[in-house]
């Protein structure tokens, strides 16, 4: 039922000598709902600012770990997802359709903000209260939730769950990408067991290697006890003996990407 990928070659970090596409810096954003600041990068594809798609309006998503996406300077490990070469040959062979990247820097409060906790949920407001507006305010964007989704990995594949469980008006896609779905006592999992409710209208993606395999696999199962189908409303995949790390989520990143956007 679930085909496996074969990762393609990506350029090592040492032939990568520029990020691909416009980058925008918004250093030091401030949040009112969490009293703090991060940076904030968004990446634009190529012809943004050409004369011709001047009143062109892009689709957004919403990534965690921003530092991590981009560019293996600021990435962990310098390893970063590679999201400018994947979006940038997408959209070239008209894969999927063009849209903006918001890449979130984490902070020192990372496992509190990413988790369903006092400050997880206050993160989440800042996104859809504070960040949004601003981005929507400052770029061509297409604003509605058809337009609008986020991918995370880890703990950022947990908020991203959550987002699109308690914010289905704001985001209508979510990728969840090795999620700490056990994290509080596996909480994600039991609230979607307990569920009773009709079923939310997002779009989930779900992977892991051998390290989500378990609670990766059985949230797949709940959700799709709760009436989503595979292949219409959610994709899942199981990467045998990937790891935990974003040179595995780089590997695998095109297959949300074409999941969200792709090109009918």
């Amino acid at each position: 039922m679930f085909r496996q990928q074969k990762p393609k070659r990506l350029k090592s970090d040492s032939e990568r000598d520029e990020i691909v596409g416009i980058v925008k810096y918004h250093r030091g954003f401030s949040s009112s709902f969490l009293n703090n600041q991060r940076d904030i990068v968004v990446w634009l594809p190529k012809g943004y600012n050409s004369y011709k798609k001047k009143e062109q309006r892009y689709a957004v998503l919403y990534m965690h770990d921003g530092q991590n996406i981009l560019d293996p300077k600021t990435a962990y490990a310098g390893k970063d997802w590679r999201v400018d070469e994947t979006l940038s040959k997408l959209i070239r062979k008209r894969k999927i359709k063009d849209l903006i990247v918001v890449g979130i820097y984490n902070t020192p409060e990372r496992l509190d903000e990413y988790s369903w906790s006092d400050k997880g949920q206050l993160y989440l407001k800042f996104i859809v209260e504070e960040l949004k507006p601003f981005i929507d305010s400052n770029y061509r964007t297409l604003t509605d939730r058809e337009n609008t989704a986020m991918i995370g990995s880890s703990m950022g594949g947990l908020i991203s769950f959550y987002a699109g469980w308690f914010y289905s008006e704001v985001f209508s896609k979510v990728g969840c990408m090795s999620s700490s779905f056990y994290y509080h006592n596996d909480h994600a999992l039991k609230l979607v067991e307990d569920y009773k409710g009709p079923k939310k209208n997002v779009k989930f993606y779900i992977d892991h290697g051998e390290d989500g395999l378990i609670r990766g696999q059985r949230m797949f199962c709940l959700l799709t006890q709760k009436g989503y189908v595979l292949g219409q409303d959610i994709d899942y995949y199981y990467a045998p003996g990937a790891e935990h790390n974003e040179k595995e989520w780089a590997a695998r990143l095109e297959r949300p990407l074409l999941f969200f956007f792709r090109k009918t």
